[in-house]
């Protein structure tokens, strides 16, 4: 087999391995033409997950747990194609590797134990801390190795790493819904593996230096359009498939640190070491305002309110979209329905797409069960701007219906 060295191209390089009993390379197939043809218009982080979600499940291609909607998926073949990454030398050579939690992963923290590196775990959704040292028994065979590898022994062979711990990461592994050639890469969208690795920088487990690896089935690398990269997103230095493993080559700079501006006060009250974290940067001099703080300089999130929460439609009001917004505030009087929902959509899937977009209203009225919502701008000029810039959108495998509501 051939072998990676960690040195950096400015063009994605591609080794070829022989890999027994892998599928064959699908990241030209079906699913990745439909996203080149589609273009800029209409594409968000939320539709390439979709789309790859509704395609690994239509073509058999995921595995347990399943369905792998909303989540990292797994797929047949995961643990196969993680023992490619023995071939890389930014493996060979770590002490401390750094490895999600999620399923495809499983066969690299197996990996990891069963060559004695000191392998950390992030905590699931970092409520208990950010890391876990997964530490097996004394004298444990393959077997336990195994064991201690899944989920399961994760919670049960570890212990918690505090942020006080003298901590150097060699190597990072993460896992992803999609990534590009380039090493852009997009996760479950809730945000957790970007978070994990600007913590890292901020106590100082982790520097511009360190390699980042992820691994996903070919259908999963696809063109990711540079518009929906932000400063936040975590970038992959290698991409292992099971037929290829790839150095991407990427210099998009990775994150430096927490951006503070982009924590929302709800956040920060579930994770405890990020407070821990925010108090050691503010009393080291650092801004670190929230973003619903006053004094932030960047804009407070939209709030979401369900349609109790504000004046019912009137009788006789077409597709239930509000004929007038009596009692609201004057400046949320332009306002844009969207209809065509999935059954199994969620108001942050919707949110999350209309920020990707530029189209992040004033307040947002959720009407899951009737397929709709309803967008309250500023003023009729930007509920216009937020119609041409959702023209197209897709949520699931609905393209959604959108248009300007005129109000009396």
């Amino acid at each position: 087999m051939a072998r990676l060295t960690a040195g950096r191209e400015n063009q994605p390089r591609l080794v070829s391995l022989s890999v027994g009993h892998s599928r064959p390379a699908c990241s030209l197939s079906r699913a990745a033409k439909r996203f080149k043809q589609l273009g800029s218009t209409g594409v968000s982080k939320q539709s390439i997950r979709e789309r790859i979600w509704d395609y690994m499940e239509s073509h058999d291609l995921a595995d347990f747990p399943r369905p792998v909607h909303h989540r990292i998926p797994n797929f047949k073949g995961s643990y196969l194609a993680c023992q490619s990454i023995r071939d890389l030398d930014v493996f060979a050579g770590t002490q401390e590797i750094k490895v999600d939690p999620d399923k495809p992963l499983e066969g690299v923290r197996f990996l990891a134990l069963q060559s004695r590196k000191t392998l950390l775990v992030p905590t699931p959704r970092l409520r208990t801390g950010l890391f876990n040292k997964i530490t097996p028994p004394p004298g444990a065979t393959k077997d336990i190795l195994r064991k201690c590898a899944t989920s399961q022994g994760v919670r049960n062979f570890s212990v918690p790493v505090g942020l006080d711990a003298s901590v150097l990461v060699d190597l990072v592994v993460v896992g992803s819904v999609a990534v590009s050639e380039k090493g852009w890469r997009i996760g479950k969208g809730e945000g957790y593996a970007d978070l994990e690795y600007a913590m890292m920088v901020s106590m100082g487990a982790v520097h511009k230096g360190t390699p980042v690896v992820t691994i996903v089935h070919d259908c999963q690398v696809v063109d990711i359009p540079e518009s929906l990269l932000e400063d936040h997103d975590l970038t992959v230095d290698y991409i292992i498939t099971p037929t290829r493993v790839l150095a991407t080559g990427c210099t998009r700079p990775k994150p430096t640190g927490i951006m503070w501006a982009k924590v929302s006060c709800e956040l920060l009250t579930k994770i405890p070491v990020l407070r821990s974290l925010r108090e050691r940067e503010r009393r080291a001099g650092k801004d670190v305002t929230l973003q619903a703080e006053p004094g932030s300089r960047r804009p407070a999130p939209s709030s979401v309110k369900r349609p109790q929460d504000l004046p019912q439609p009137q009788a006789g009001s077409q597709g239930g979209s509000p004929r007038s917004l009596q009692g609201l505030d004057p400046q949320l009087a332009a306002t844009v329905y969207v209809g065509n929902l999935p059954y199994n959509a969620r108001v942050r899937e919707l949110k999350r797409a209309l920020q990707e977009l530029g189209a992040a209203p004033l307040r947002l009225t959720w009407q899951g069960p009737q397929h709709r919502a309803i967008l309250h701008y500023a003023d009729s000029a930007a509920a216009q701007q937020a119609v041409t810039l959702l023209q197209g959108l897709h949520l699931g495998a609905n393209v959604l219906t959108v248009a300007q509501q005129r109000n009396t």
